[in-house]
């Protein structure tokens, strides 16, 4: 008979979630299967409320990304209102949410992923974390800690507080930028800089060591899509929505509050989370991936000297390989802080016309920004007394569903032989989703006919009763 192997849970991500690997009668894998086994529901909660404080409510949906949030949900609400935001009002969205992007995905590399990079996917599983990183590698960890602390510095300055800033609104954000503050940030920069390049320097020493890994870590052909700027630069606030194949052939070119023209949504029953595709292939074919790692791929350059000495490297490695987006997230940190440099350093960014106001003055509004782990759409519906009555959240994480579905798939194929396990076998299934760097409480809003499994326990574990749909 066949078996399954449960993985649960998935260790080192945000979220809850397991994995069940699916054996046939001779003991080879048939499939794996990422579940997410929890919901949050944040499309319905916003039924009825004032447009005005979506933004707001959107960023109490994760303590990781809340800035991310704010800003697509603030787009959005820029399109209710049908105003154009000051120009200093968009470079000061611009920083807090590169620093949101570089505080992310510090947090998934040096955190989450550097264990495994620098301890090996086979070490102890008792040191297997930052507190063994540390004592192995203690600049590594302390780089971390740095690039993290001052992501969140940079949020905590602007908005008022590292998490759930309420500081981009509606029409723009809500106080300016002070001298004290700007000048505080620019000193801490360049040492933020040159740790982001060396530990760039370290990884690629690695990368050679993973080989088997870069294989068979959701490696194969597919799609790709993000945000791009007008001269097919790195873009993570504005620009249009691109999606191309793995070698480059561009597919679609559109503005990116037309992505429902290409993009759609499937529930599945094993999971919470949605898998968007795209509509031309048709479900699950038109399967793509977002984040990191689709940005440089589609980007021709970032925009910055360092970073675009850096995304040289990039371009040389095998971008199907979802093991990859752990040097893709090492070159936005350097790209995000070289950025902010830039923009701080702007004429106008002490400017104090930083809000437009206006009612609502449409009922349909799209925001669109890149989150750390991919492009992230809000659309929101209003009725004319500018209540919420329609709500749809196409979270990063999403996106890149089907692809962690098959990645794991892959891995396991190729590691699970004849049902012998290894703790370094169930690690390296788990590390490609950590590739991902999923967000799980961002990303399960799924309204509809959804999976239900309700199981009574009485004390001694037994099942007593059981519902399920």
């Amino acid at each position: 008979m066949g078996k399954i192997i449960t993985i649960d849970p998935v260790t080192r991500i945000e979220g809850h979630s397991k994995i069940t690997i699916h054996l046939d009668d001779n003991g080879e894998v048939e499939e794996a299967l990422f579940h997410v086994t929890q919901l949050r529901g944040f499309e319905k909660f916003a039924e009825g409320r004032p447009f005005h404080e979506m933004p707001s409510l959107m960023a109490r949906i994760c303590g990781i990304c809340p800035v991310s949030h704010l800003v697509a949900s603030s787009k959005a609400c820029d399109m209710l209102m049908s105003v154009r935001i000051p120009p200093t009002a968009e470079k000061l969205r611009r920083i807090i949410n590169l620093a949101q992007i570089a505080q992310s995905h510090a947090l998934s590399f040096f955190y989450l992923s550097s264990p495994d990079l620098l301890l090996g996917m086979d070490s102890d599983p008792a040191k297997r974390s930052i507190v063994g990183v540390a004592r192995e590698n203690p600049q590594l960890a302390r780089s971390g800690i740095q690039l993290r602390a001052l992501g969140q510095e940079i949020i905590e300055l602007l908005g008022g507080k590292k998490i759930h800033p309420g500081w981009v609104v509606p029409g723009g954000v809500s106080h300016a930028l002070s001298a004290e503050h700007r000048d505080h940030i620019l000193s801490k920069l360049p040492d933020a800089i040159s740790i982001a390049q060396s530990t760039i320097t370290w990884f690629s020493q690695q990368i050679e060591k993973f080989s088997e890994e870069i294989s068979v870590f959701a490696n194969f052909p597919g799609l790709f899509m993000s945000l791009i700027g007008s001269k097919g630069e790195l873009e993570t606030y504005d620009g249009r929505l691109r999606l191309a194949d793995d070698q480059g052939q561009i597919l679609e070119d559109i503005k990116a509050e037309d992505y429902k023209s290409i993009v759609a949504e499937e529930i599945n029953p094993h999971s919470y989370l949605k898998s968007p595709y795209y509509k031309a292939q048709g479900y699950p074919a038109g399967m793509y991936r977002v984040g990191p790692l689709a940005r440089l791929h589609l980007a021709n350059s970032c925009g910055t000297p360092k970073a675009d000495q850096a995304l040289s490297l990039f371009k040389s490695l095998d971008h199907r390989s979802a093991f990859h987006y752990h040097l893709a997230r090492l070159i936005e940190i350097l790209y995000a802080f070289e950025m902010i440099e830039l923009l701080l350093r702007g004429d106008d960014i002490l400017d104090t016309h930083i809000r437009a106001y206006a009612a609502a003055n449409a009922h349909e509004g799209f925001g669109i920004s890149e989150a750390p782990r991919g492009t992230l759409m809000h659309h929101y519906k209003i009725d004319d007394n500018g209540l919420i009555i329609y709500a749809d959240l196409v979270i990063a994480t999403g996106h890149n569903s089907l692809a962690m579905n098959k990645g794991i798939t892959q891995a396991a194929k190729h590691y699970i032989k004849n049902d012998k396990l290894s703790d370094g076998i169930l690690n390296r299934i788990e590390a490609v989703i950590r590739t991902f760097d999923p967000c799980l409480s961002c990303s399960t809003h799924a309204v509809g006919q959804m999976a239900l499994d309700i199981q009574l326990i009485d004390a001694s574990g037994a099942v007593i009763d059981r519902v399920a749909r």
